[in-house]
């Protein structure tokens, strides 16, 4: 059941003009937190994810978990009757958040010093691949190449092993994260300047400023980190082992972890070991370590060591599928999953926000809308009289679902030239 809550951002209003991931999931994070949000789309297919499988009776699943909370306008922004509409709704909102390509808001005309003249007080913030300069600025930034120039992926994946990226959009989503906690701290500065301001983030920099164990070794030594597979940069035995029937992560890099670990599995002698005599040393020689623990567990279920490691206080997790996690039962029992409303859908299920605020929790409301679901009363809501709204659904630069049938989404999500999103 849906729960409204009036949360921390209640009262601010975000414009998106996003595509795929980056814009979309930082305004997602804000939407849960309470902000109105009005996703600007083209009204013939919207956002790209739309068109995005496993598709629910015609509505894309990934779209509406990605953008549960907001409210679609579908306007045209190439239209000179869209443009004006758009700074209408640009004059009175508190953020604007876009990822399209650089300079391709500049040139429909919504660039920050465009909106900025309309409203000083507006937090514009773009997200890209590689920032809005600099000798890659215009080349187009997925997340893969992002992860790639960013170093990620020449330290996933086992020694010798063929490059790996992780396995979720990570500088995609890291970006957005970044987006959202440079809007919230440029909101809270505007509280005592009165002005707004300009955020640029991009995949690439998200994505390098996780280095921070690679940082610190190439600065101090010059070392270049290299795969390690699952196992740590620095200590050890923190990674996968082998169990008889899969695996099971440990974390045994204290002197009372490491005690707990050789006595759970009945190692007692390797404390006396000294090449295993502190975490670093033990990671200098993983190559003995390893294979001692796993002479163990390897005789032992995944769930016959984790129980041990827990009766004596080691960190330790089974390697959970998706399945598993979406089902499980300290998530469920945390209330992390809730069914968000759809008008055509029902109930979807939805990921939780991890943020527990104690007096204004997350925002529990609706799932993805449908395009152009919340035109009219975005553009009503911009001082638009209703006159022209209904000239602007009824010309096709606005859409409205009540009173239009917006067009099936394409099979294969377009790319205009002059705004393609990341």
């Amino acid at each position: 059941m849906a729960v409204e809550t009036a949360g921390p951002l209640a009262g601010v209003t975000v414009l998106e003009v996003g595509a795929f991931m980056a814009a979309p999931f930082a305004t997602m994070q804000l939407a849960d937190l309470g902000a109105r949000v009005l996703k600007v789309e083209n009204p013939t297919g919207g956002d790209p994810v739309r068109a995005t499988s496993p598709f629910l009776d015609g509505e894309s699943s990934p779209f509406v978990r990605l953008n549960r909370n907001k409210e679609s306008v579908a306007l045209d922004l190439k239209a000179p009757e869209g443009k004006k509409a758009f700074l209408a709704l640009a004059a009175r909102a508190d953020v604007l958040v876009e990822n399209l390509r650089p300079g391709a808001m500049t040139g429909l005309g919504f660039g920050y010093e465009a909106i900025r003249e309309v409203n000083p007080r507006i937090v514009y913030a773009s997200a890209s691949g590689w920032g809005q300069d600099g000798p890659l600025a215009a080349l187009p930034g997925l997340d893969i190449m992002a992860q790639a120039r960013g170093g990620l992926m020449s330290i996933t994946g086992t020694p010798d092993g063929a490059p790996v990226k992780i396995g979720v959009p990570i500088c995609d989503l890291v970006c957005a994260m970044y987006v959202a906690l440079g809007v919230t701290a440029a909101l809270k500065e505007r509280d005592r300047s009165g002005e707004g301001q300009y955020l640029d983030v991009s995949l690439l920099e998200s994505g390098v400023s996780f280095a921070i164990w690679e940082a610190g070794k190439y600065f101090a030594t010059g070392e270049v980190g290299r795969p390690l597979g699952s196992a740590h940069q620095s200590t050890a035995p923190y990674q996968a082992v082998r169990t008889a029937d899969g695996y099971v992560t440990v974390g045994a890099v204290t002197p009372k972890t490491w005690k707990g670990l050789c006595s759970a599995l009945g190692l007692e002698d390797l404390l006396d070991d000294e090449r295993y005599a502190d975490a670093s040393t033990r990671h200098g020689h993983r190559d003995t370590l390893i294979p001692a623990i796993e002479a163990v567990t390897t005789t032992r279920t995944t769930d016959e060591v984790v129980a041990a490691l827990d009766d004596a206080g080691v960190p330790c997790a089974p390697i959970a599928d998706y399945g598993q996690v979406f089902t499980d039962d300290h998530l469920t029992q945390r209330g992390y999953f809730w069914d968000a409303p759809h008008p055509t859908l029902g109930a979807v299920r939805q990921l939780g926000s991890p943020m527990r605020l104690s007096r204004t929790p997350a925002r529990q409301d609706t799932a993805g809308p449908q395009l152009g679901a919340g035109t009219r009363a975005a553009l009503e809501w911009a001082e638009i009289p209703a006159a022209e709204v209904d000239a602007l659904i009824e010309s096709g630069v606005a859409a409205d679902p009540a009173h239009t049938v917006a067009p099936a989404p394409p099979a294969v999500p377009p790319q205009p030239a002059d705004d393609r999103p990341l």
